[in-house]
């Protein structure tokens, strides 16, 4: 299970401490329980969301938008932000954007990308709420996750060495192609045909950043990563409100 705690401890805020850093394998291994991790998020969101009913909504969509960013410790909204600025700050150029993907500090159009996401996310939360689509909550985190599996499973990784490196290249291949199967069956068992909806925008989302990403990199970076994994929650939650 060391894999698991791996993810776990990568992917979210939760306690977890592993004793020293687990070997290149078990960090390849650990790709695999990432759509297992978004589960569990899940899990915890549509628990919140029973306990909150009864609260305002606008308080409702405000408190669960929260505890999503906060369980994943923004991780993933810090890439979002680097990728913006360093799409719009690269003006085309590959080396240009892997540099200023680099660069901690935010600008504006980090700030702008991140206000915007956020503002969807919390309305789309707040819609899924009056409609009563609470399952929903459970697999948005799943597909947002799985969709990192993937694309460490199709796409190369352009930054050499490091974590992102160590990932991609010992992942199991034919085993995280059958998680992805698994987790996409899941879905559909949870969601029905809103599942199957789920799939459909995923997947055009997924395709659709991925190009965009090899036509400017080359391959992927942990940043364009975390941006692929917020736009497609984004996207999905926004897209299931509207059926």
């Amino acid at each position: 299970m060391l894999p698991f705690w791996i993810a776990l401890q990568f992917l979210s805020s939760l306690p977890v401490r592993l004793p020293g850093m687990p070997a290149p394998q078990e960090l390849g291994r650990s790709l695999l329980f990432y759509p297992l991790v978004g589960l569990l998020f899940g899990a915890i969101l549509w628990a919140l969301n029973g306990l909150l009913l009864g609260t305002p909504l606008l308080l409702h969509s405000a408190l669960l938008l929260s505890v999503w960013v906060v369980l994943s410790g923004a991780l993933h909204l810090d890439g979002l932000a680097d990728s913006a600025d360093a799409w719009l700050g690269g003006y085309g150029d590959r080396e240009r954007t892997l540099t200023i993907m680099k660069d901690p500090r935010s600008g504006p159009i980090a700030v702008v990308t991140l206000v915007l996401v956020l503002l969807l996310k919390f309305a789309a939360l707040l819609a899924l709420i009056e409609q009563q689509h609470s399952v929903f909550l459970i697999i948005v985190p799943l597909m947002g996750r799985a969709a990192l599996l993937g694309l460490f499973l199709t796409t190369p990784y352009v930054r050499a060495g490091g974590l992102g490196q160590a990932l991609a290249d010992h992942l199991p291949r034919r085993a995280g192609m059958w998680v992805l199967v698994v987790s996409a069956v899941g879905c559909v068992l949870i969601a029905g045909l809103g599942g199957v909806l789920a799939l459909v925008l995923a997947a055009m989302v997924f395709v659709g950043l991925r190009q965009v990403m090899l036509r400017r990199l080359g391959g992927a970076t942990g940043d364009t990563a975390g941006a692929l994994l917020e736009l497609l929650e984004m996207v999905v939650l926004v897209g299931l409100t509207l059926v």
